[in-house]
């Protein structure tokens, strides 16, 4: 997250426990709990203390095994879970403070949610199906259809407005799923395992289109995902969860250049270092040679790679076109027999 972004989403100390009592427990122990202590209290701590900023426009991928918490943390976000304790800030107003009605019309309007599960209503067109929110929110025909078509377009499924799901395959399911929540136009996106029930190809194609979506949408997503292969791709930033606890929060290259613990490193040692590292963290100072060809410092080096000839010295530019630095096909092929790390 760059430091100019404003935070469109915040957990300020975020619990969730299931059993009977968990709040007075927590009000005796306050941070202090660990798991005999829960044992003993026979509650589940599935969010433990969670703190995160999420800044507009940001991909913030939250990642973990299974049982760590991600799933239950971001419906604790969006509220179809009450949290035990702590504050949610969406757009600095605390969503724990907000009426029911108001609750409602905010998820109508400024949220947009993928599940793992497509959820489509079976009896319902595509066009229908997508079309659907729109007309809970009371849209006219005429114009929940109209922006139907649009969002329809957008995800590459124009002509097949008239399919029922069923004549769907589940590729084309998700990216139904994913107009659907789109149509509202939301602020904020939660994205749930959305691509896991889909096969590799698949999978790698709706990665693909995701991405493109971003680059013309620009919403603030959070993505949940277990695969950290998935996570690097789609990333701005990713939390990893572990009992209930965000362990690291980071880029992904800091992930893997700089794991905060044991478990983190686990969670990356199988990562190529090329897929993640950046010119710019690779880069040496500039010098005044003639160059090749310019490359922007976030470029990844699994990704430019090709385009390196011995020989040949590049530049490394910034945002704003200026020359940072340098590299070599040299630098790059460090990076690949995994002797360099950033």
């Amino acid at each position: 997250m760059t430091g100019d972004n404003r935070i469109k989403l915040a957990c300020q100390g975020v619990w969730k426990l299931f059993g009977n009592g968990e709040r007075e427990f927590l009000s005796r122990h306050g941070d202090s709990v660990d798991d005999e202590a829960l044992k003993r209290a026979g509650l589940i701590g599935a969010v433990r203390d969670v703190n995160l900023d999420i800044g507009e426009g940001e991909i913030f991928v939250i990642m973990g095994l299974s049982g760590s918490g991600k799933s239950t943390l971001v419906r604790c976000l969006s509220r179809l879970i009450e949290p035990t304790a702590g504050r949610i800030l969406f757009n600095g107003e605390d969503l724990l403070a907000a009426r029911e009605a108001e609750l409602i019309d905010i998820r109508r309007h400024k949220m947009g949610m993928v599940f793992q599960h497509f959820a489509l209503l079976p009896h319902l067109t595509v066009l229908g199906n997508v079309a659907f929110p729109l007309e809970v929110q009371g849209v006219a025909r005429r114009e929940r259809e109209s922006r139907a078509r649009e969002i329809i377009k957008l995800v590459g499924l124009e002509g097949r407005e008239r399919y029922f799901p069923r004549e769907l395959s589940g590729g084309q399911q998700q990216r139904v799923g994913i107009a659907r929540s789109l149509a509202v136009e939301p602020e904020l996106w939660f994205l749930d395992e959305p691509f896991s029930a889909l096969d590799p190809l698949i999978r790698r194609e709706m990665q693909d289109e995701f991405m493109r979506l971003q680059n013309v949408l620009h919403k603030t997503i959070v993505f949940i995902t277990h695969d950290f292969d998935e996570a690097i791709r789609l990333a701005d930033r990713i939390a990893i969860m572990k009992d209930g606890r965000v362990i690291q929060v980071g880029t992904p290259e800091e992930l893997v250049i700089a794991p905060a613990t044991d478990y983190v490193a686990e969670f990356t040692n199988h990562i190529p270092r090329a897929k993640v590292l950046t010119l710019g963290s690779i880069m040496r100072p500039s010098s005044s040679a003639a160059y090749a060809e310019r490359f922007h410092a976030d470029e990844r080096v699994a990704d430019v790679a090709v385009r390196f000839d011995a020989g040949n010295v590049y530049a490394v530019v910034n945002a704003g076109g200026d020359v940072v630095g340098e590299v070599t096909r040299d630098d790059l092929v460090e990076v690949f027999m995994g002797r360099r790390d950033g």
